[in-house]
């Protein structure tokens, strides 16, 4: 493959055009259409009217958890915690939100510095009418491993994060969190807690546009993706093949399979992270039928490792790991993706993307070169000229090559 230039992949982004607080009604939001070449300016909530029909919507449903932890020790110095995964990493995020007494993940670290090896910080919540205290201390120094313990214990962990934690906005919206953003930066359909960062393609759906999906015969399914901090990571190499890809936990049912399966029209991802977990099925099922150790690791060279004719079609991949669900008997599989979508990469699960607007030279323009080609620049400026908001709280667009 060619090299690939991070200077191909930038454009120019004003800093007022960066939407730093959501609209009022999230359906209200501009959408651009890009159907075949075409672009057009709509509404999104005109979305039902636009899919094409017989698609199947997949959106991601997890939820946004209050990440950001401080302590303050007794020289005054505070100390960020900011969580990024639990320990081991392979452990379901949504089980480690539910431990009591004690959890251990792996953090990144604010003032790390003025934190002592054997020092304890301790903080009390309110909880009703009692107090919980809350420690955190060092597990791990070298893998930024924390405990944190809690009495009395009978709270979970997630419910200590909602009492104690705050939203961890993307630092490109450069201001401090505020009450609403609890439920702005959330999906309406946000179910399994354990994202540091919204699937913010979904943020403009409602529950007008969900019953217009349904009226108009537009199938919808979800699977998780727990969005990690690394899709805020810049890429700093000059070839763009030589960034470091973050991994993220995926959990997919044994519904997602069958629906996929059973589908004949076109499948539509809503947001990059919801494609993301498509494509990795579909590798996740090659690696299967090809009786590879850890079938569900995936790095983010795997999918350029085979000539076009060694690969299954997407039937047999998917099937590959229903049939995996039906020998062991398990109800969902859980895997982890650093799939690294990049100009070269052929899609084998997704015809259609809802996604916002992207940081210039990030992953995410990357997959929507992918995905759409030269296109891409086409699109990104003719939404600055026609004064869409970008990234996380900015406008839409409706991709179908």
């Amino acid at each position: 493959m060619k090299a690939l230039q991070l200077n191909d992949f930038q454009y120019d982004l004003p800093n007022e055009r960066i939407a730093r607080f959501p609209l009022a009604q999230r359906d209200r939001s501009k959408l651009l259409e890009y159907r075949r070449g075409k672009i057009t300016h709509r509404s999104f909530f005109e979305l039902p009217d636009l899919l094409p029909q017989n698609s199947l919507l997949v959106f991601n449903d997890t939820k946004v958890i209050p990440a950001r932890l401080h302590f303050q020790r007794s020289t005054g110095a505070v100390i960020e915690l900011f969580l990024l995964n639990p320990v081991p990493a392979d452990r379901l995020v949504s089980e480690a939100m539910q431990d009591k007494n004690g959890s251990v993940w792996q953090c990144m670290i604010g003032n790390r510095k003025r934190w002592k090896p054997d020092e304890i910080l301790t903080k009390e919540i309110r909880f009703g009418n009692h107090t919980i205290v809350v420690r955190a201390q060092w597990h791990d120094p070298e893998q930024s491993h924390i405990r944190f313990e809690w009495t009395p214990g009978d709270e979970s962990f997630a419910a200590i994060l909602h009492e104690t934690g705050k939203i961890p906005l993307p630092p490109y919206l450069n201001r401090d969190v505020t009450e609403s953003d609890k439920q702005t930066y959330q999906t309406v359909y946000s179910r399994i807690e354990g994202a540091v960062a919204a699937p913010t393609a979904g943020l403009h759906f409602t529950p007008d546009v969900f019953e217009q999906l349904a009226q108009k015969g537009i199938r919808t399914d979800y699977l998780t993706l727990h969005v990690g901090a690394g899709t805020f990571q810049p890429i700093k190499t000059t070839d763009v093949r030589q960034h470091a890809m973050h991994t993220e936990q995926v959990v997919y049912s044994r519904q997602n399979l069958e629906i996929l399966l059973d589908q004949n029209g076109p499948v539509i991802a809503v947001g990059t992270t919801s494609m993301r977990s498509l494509e990795s099925l579909y590798w996740f099922g090659v690696r299967l039928l090809k009786k590879e150790a850890e079938p569900f690791h995936l790095d983010q060279h795997y999918a350029y490792s085979f000539p076009e004719d060694e690969l299954p079609p997407r039937s047999e991949a998917l099937q590959a790991v229903l049939n995996y669900l039906q020998q062991t008997g398990h109800s969902q599989v859980i895997g982890h993706t650093g799939i690294y979508c990049i100009p070269g990469y052929r899609f084998r699960m997704v015809d259609g993307l809802v996604t916002n607007f992207h940081q210039p030279g990030s992953t995410l323009i990357l997959l929507v070169a992918a995905f759409i080609g030269e296109a891409w620049r086409t699109i990104y400026n003719t939404a600055l000229e026609n004064d869409y908001r970008f990234l996380s709280y900015g406008d839409s667009s409706l991709l179908l090559p």
